[in-house]
């Protein structure tokens, strides 16, 4: 034979794209939102996200100790979950709470199931959960001073920044009441509400999902199919029929926009078939609006998603695509075709 071909295992084609390099992308994409957070709620804002994110990283080197795994190069997905989770918190927090939901997010949800890759939940929004419902009294206080310096038992005395968030807003309006006159559209879209560090400026978080979609680190279906259930649901049972204003801060309020471009998208909880994507994002996107329009709770993006990841086995199992070759199922008895 005039040719040696080498037969050998798949994958026979590699890609460079990294672990540690997707996530420093996620963390680059994610600096408009942490830095606009501190701008808007001031120093005690960068505490808590350098709070949350050292207790992350710190907690993941601990307990690879303890385990005694071998060294390897470090994938900053530590990283990415302490930011998200200070991103997710109100600056008015103690410093306690960054770390508890950091340990929680890190040691129970992600290294207990067998770290990176083998949680079944995202581990950040796990966190918050977590939090919300211990300490919701916290979690939910909103009033911070930004020049405030109650380093360890947070700022919910002071009354630098309205603790009224718009969602609560809307939430409280009675039927017929004028919108316009108790929200501001562009304030909830360039980011001057009260509300949580990383979620109040859309602008900020769609620039950084505008450099995710760019290097090509998310695809836009889940977020765009999350968006857009969400939107119709809100058009057809929110109770104010097609008001374009109530939808507008519907989208612009709350954890809707981080959620549905940084969380919603994580690799490890979210399906990898191009259909099972779409029907991720769409029962994302129903849930959120079933819990905003029918519960108690003017928000439900974090509950909603970890809903959904649980549902991803399911939903890959319906929609992975038939091997070529392989014939369908048929009824007992028939010919396969």
């Amino acid at each position: 034979m005039k040719e040696m071909y080498n037969v050998s295992a798949s994958p026979h084609v590699r890609s460079g794209v990294t672990t540690a390099g997707i996530m420093r992308d996620v963390a680059i994409a994610l600096i408009p939102a942490s830095a606009f957070g501190v701008y808007q709620f001031g120093f005690r804002a960068f505490l808590v996200l350098l709070t949350s994110v050292t207790a992350a990283m710190l907690s993941e080197y601990l307990w690879n100790i303890l385990i005694k795994k071998p060294a390897g190069a470090y994938e900053c997905s530590a990283l990415i979950t302490g930011l998200l989770i200070g991103m997710n918190l109100p600056a008015s927090v103690p410093l306690w709470i960054p770390i508890v939901g950091s340990v929680f997010a890190i040691i129970v949800v992600k290294e207990m199931f067998g770290g990176l890759g083998s949680n079944f939940m995202n581990p950040a929004l796990a966190a918050r959960c977590f939090l919300l419902i211990c300490f919701a009294g916290r979690m939910t206080d909103f009033a911070v001073d930004k020049a405030t310096t109650h380093f360890m038992d947070g700022a919910a005395s002071v009354d630098g920044i309205s603790s009224a968030t718009p969602l609560a807003v809307i939430k409280n309006l009675e039927a017929g009441a004028d919108l316009a006159s108790k929200v501001s559209i562009k304030d909830m879209f360039f980011g001057f509400t009260g509300g949580v560090i990383g979620e109040t400026s859309v602008v900020a978080i769609l620039i950084g999902a505008a450099y995710l979609l760019i290097r090509k680190v998310i695809s836009f279906r889940i977020p765009v199919a999350y968006i857009a259930s969400f939107a119709v649901f809100i058009l057809l049972f929110g109770g104010r029929g097609f008001d374009l204003t109530f939808l507008a801060c519907h989208l612009c309020g709350g954890g809707l926009m981080l959620g549905a471009w940084f969380m919603a998208t994580d690799y490890v909880t979210s399906p990898i078939t191009k259909t099972g994507q779409i029907v991720f994002g769409i029962l994302c996107g129903i849930m959120t609006g079933l819990i905003r329009v029918a519960s108690n709770s003017a928000e439900g993006v974090s509950y909603s998603i970890i809903f959904c990841n649980l549902l991803v086995p399911i939903i890959e199992r319906l929609t992975m695509p038939r091997a070529f070759g392989i014939p369908r199922k048929t009824k007992k008895g028939g010919a396969a075709k």
